[in-house]
C-alpha cells in the first residue's frame, strides 16, 4: 500500500470501530478495512445461487491451493467467496517479505496460480466460466512481459518493442515494433506456450490436490472453515 492506501485503511478501519460503538479499533475492523479498499464493500444485496457459489468456491481454492503448494508463489493470506465490488471472490496473497525482483520461477508460478480458477473449474464442473477473465487477462500479461520485456523465454535474452513515453496531448501512450512479422510470430507463440504450460502444471498439481479441494471448498461454503 502507499501511504494515501493506508490512510484510507485507518479511516476506514476507525469509521467500522465506531459504528460498532467500540472504542478503540483493533485487527477486525482493519481487516475487514483492507478488504473494502483492496475489492470494494461486502455486497450484501447480490444475490448468487448455490450453483455459482459452489463454482466460486472451487475456483478460489483453485488459486489457493496452487499458492500454498508451487515452491516460488506468495503464500495465502484469506480466501473469500463474498461478492465485493466487481469481484465474486478472491485469494489475497503477501509475500513474507518486500521484493524488488521477480525471478523467472516466481513468473512461472504466479502465472501457474492465476491458471488455477479456471483449472478448478474444468476439474469440478467441466466446463470454463467468466469468472476467470481478470486472471487470463492478468497471466497474458505477465507471460508477454517475461518475453518481451524480461527476456525470460526461447527467445534469448532481449526485449522487443520501444516504448513512447513522451505523451503528447491528444496521444497515449504506444509501443512501438523494432521487430518483424516473424518475430511477432514467434512471441506469440512463446506466450501461448507460457500458458498451456501452465495450465498444464496447474491441473496436474490440483489433480493431486483433488481430495483437499473439495473438503476445503466445502468448508467455505457450510461456513465451518474460516475465510481468514
Amino acid at each position: 500500500f502507499t501511504g494515501a492506501d493506508l490512510e484510507n485503511v485507518l479511516n476506514e478501519a476507525a469509521i467500522l470501530a465506531a459504528r460498532a460503538d467500540k472504542k478503540e479499533v483493533a485487527m477486525d475492523e482493519v481487516e475487514e478495512a483492507v478488504d473494502r479498499v483492496m475489492a470494494g464493500p461486502e455486497k450484501k444485496s447480490r444475490v448468487i445461487n448455490d450453483r455459482e457459489k459452489q463454482i466460486i468456491a472451487y475456483h478460489e481454492v483453485g488459486h489457493a491451493v496452487l499458492s500454498q503448494v508451487l515452491p516460488n508463489a506468495d503464500r495465502v493470506h484469506k480466501i473469500s467467496i463474498l461478492p465485493r465490488g466487481l469481484a465474486l471472490g478472491y485469494t489475497l496473497q503477501l509475500p513474507l517479505e518486500d521484493k524488488y525482483l521477480m525471478t523467472q520461477g516466481q513468473s512461472v508460478d504466479q502465472i501457474t496460480v492465476l491458471m488455477g480458477g479456471r483449472v478448478a473449474e474444468e476439474l469440478f464442473f467441466n466446463e470454463a466460466t467468466s469468472g476467470a477473465h481478470n486472471d487470463l487477462e492478468r497471466a497474458t500479461d505477465l507471460a508477454k512481459r517475461m518475453v518481451t520485456e524480461f527476456g525470460m523465454s526461447a527467445l534469448g535474452p532481449r526485449t522487443f518493442g520501444r516504448h513512447d513515453r513522451q505523451i503528447f496531448l491528444g496521444r497515449s501512450m504506444g509501443e512501438m515494433k523494432d521487430y518483424s512479422e516473424q518475430t511477432a510470430d514467434a512471441i506469440d507463440h512463446e506466450i501461448a506456450r507460457s500458458i498451456n504450460d501452465s495450465h498444464a502444471r496447474a491441473k496436474t498439481v490440483l489433480e493431486k490436490n483433488r481430495t483437499k479441494m473439495e473438503e476445503i471448498a466445502k468448508g467455505l461454503l457450510d461456513g465451518s472453515i474460516k475465510t481468514n
